[in-house]
This record gives structure tokens, sequence and C-alpha cells, in this order.
């Protein structure tokens, strides 16, 4: 992600979660364009995307052939062409496995293109404001209850001219960490099964035909269970351990903490972690790392 901060972490956040905060890195676009696109999107990603109306965004999925998550993703079409927009770690390895597929199909794939966030309260207000040319797309992508646009074809000078704020990367993870969106890389990976990032119910679609990765997604719906779940975990003093540190029940490892931040309205360092399933929400926990330790409350997601 861009700079940590531009010299003011609070009134980034505050920014947030009261008007608009503007942020270009966490996110980019792959294009996917021609008479084929819907049908093979459809065959690979999780989400039914036949009929999709133009103009409609939907959360979807890419999986490995064995179910697990190669990139979380929000798919919008406007007429022959489909947006792809994933976390910048994802981007490459979205454009990698898409081309794979592409046998005997009339469909380009792009390079990743620059997407911005653009959240907030005010983010609708803003937009109207820049006044992007009619090649700029706004893609409505909630970050929890917050309102969030995801722009491509306009710029973050010219979002922040129109009175939105610059916040860097440490109070964006404080707000998604918040609201529990898991960031690719960070949170989840290529070793991450969907149903353990609670990703499955706005993503997947269990009435649509075969898909990449599907048989696994399926099995765990309906029948089984998986061991880990994404928490949010409440620091109980003032610690920020790092992304990494060992998270321990009784004396036994259940999990790492993952993204880490400050959250001014929970009042307390928060952060995520894929933590196993018999630690419930509410259990108090340790957490461990090279030369510290802290105590913390599990807690379901959204934390506010």
């Amino acid at each position: 992600m861009n700079a940590d901060s531009f010299g003011d972490v609070t009134g980034e956040y505050q920014a947030i979660h009261g008007s608009a905060g503007v942020t270009g890195s966490a996110h980019q676009l792959v294009r996917v364009t021609g008479p084929d696109a819907e049908s093979f999107l459809d065959s690979l990603l999780s989400q039914d995307l036949v009929g999709l109306a133009d103009g409609v965004v939907v959360r979807s999925l890419l999986l490995e052939p064995r179910g697990k998550l190669r990139a979380l993703l929000w798919v919008a079409r406007f007429g022959d062409e489909f947006l792809l927009v994933t976390d910048a770690e994802a981007a490459e390895n979205v454009v990698a496995d898409l081309s794979r597929f592409k046998l005997r199909v009339d469909l380009e794939i792009g390079r990743p293109e620059p997407v911005v966030d653009l959240v907030g309260p005010e983010a609708p207000t803003v937009l109207a404001t820049a006044g992007p040319d009619q090649s700029a797309r706004a893609l409505p992508a909630p970050l929890g209850k917050l309102p969030r646009l995801l722009v491509t074809g306009a710029g973050v000078d010219e979002l922040v001219a129109a009175g939105g704020r610059p916040v860097g990367r440490l109070a964006y993870t404080a707000v998604r960490v918040e609201m529990g969106e898991p960031a690719m890389g960070e949170d989840v990976d290529e070793s991450t099964i969907p149903q353990e990032a609670g990703v499955v119910a706005e993503s997947v679609s269990f009435t649509k035909g075969c898909y990449l990765g599907q048989e696994l997604v399926a099995r765990i719906d309906s029948r089984g269970h998986v061991n880990r779940h994404l928490r949010g975990l409440v620091l109980t003093e003032n610690a920020l351990p790092p992304p990494g540190a060992e998270v321990v029940a009784g004396e036994s490892p259940v999990g790492t903490i993952t993204s880490v931040s400050e959250s001014l309205l929970v009042g307390a360092p928060v952060g995520l972690g894929l933590i196993r399933r018999e630690v419930v929400p509410g259990a108090q926990v340790e957490i461990r790392w090279a030369g510290g330790r802290a105590t913390a409350e599990v807690r379901t997601l959204p934390l506010i």
C-alpha cells in the first residue's frame, strides 16, 4: 500500500469515518473483454455471472483447482467488458490464472490497472464534484457499513482536489480491520479455504454450474466444517504486535494475528487472525512475539 500516513493518522482515520478518504494502492483492476467473456468467467469464478446487468457489482472468488483462494474479487459488467477488481497483491495471479485457461475463446485479458479507493460517507459527493470523464468507472463496494467506490480512470490527486483526503496504510488498515474485510496476502493466502475467511455468503453461488475449485467449497457447505475462522482480536493493553505474532490459548498455539492497527472507535489496538474454531468469540488469548506479549479478546466480525 502507499505511505503509512500523510502526517496525521488520526485525521485520516476520521476522514474515512466522517467524510471521504482516498487511497490509490490497495486494489487493482483486470479487464476481460470480448463476446466470450461472460461464459469464460462464469466457468472459472464462484459467482453466477450469466445475465449480470450492466453496472451491477457482485463479489466473487478465483480459486485454484483444489478450492483454495487465489483472489478476492468485485466483478462488474459493461456490455462485453467485465471489470475484475482485486487486492493489489493478487492482480498478477488473476491475469496469470485467467490466461492459463484462455483456450479457443474470443476475448482479451488486460494487464492490471490502478484503482482508487474512495471511502466514507461523502464518497459519492466527492466523486460527483470531481466529475471524471466518461471513461471513468466507479464501482460501489461498501467497506462494512461505510460507502466505498472503487474508481478507475480518475487519479488520487483529482479526487483529493474534489474534497477527498489522502489516507495512508495505517488509517485504512484500521478501518478494514474494524469492518472485518480480509486482504489477500495479509490475512488470507493460497492456503486458505473460502469458508475460513468468511466470504462465502456474498461471493459464492450454489445454484450455478461448475466453476474452478467448486468441489471443496460445495463439500464443506453440505457436510463439513473448517478448522479455522477469521476473527477479530481486541487487545486489552496498549501494544501493537507485529503481523505473524502467535495467538495462544492456555499454552496451545491457536493461530496468528495478521493485520494490526489502532481503532479509535473500539478504543484499543485491533487485529485480524485465522483462529482455531474451538476458540470461540469472547475467549481470552495471549499474543506472543519476539520481545513481547499482550492479552486480547477474540471477537466476531465486524468489530463495530
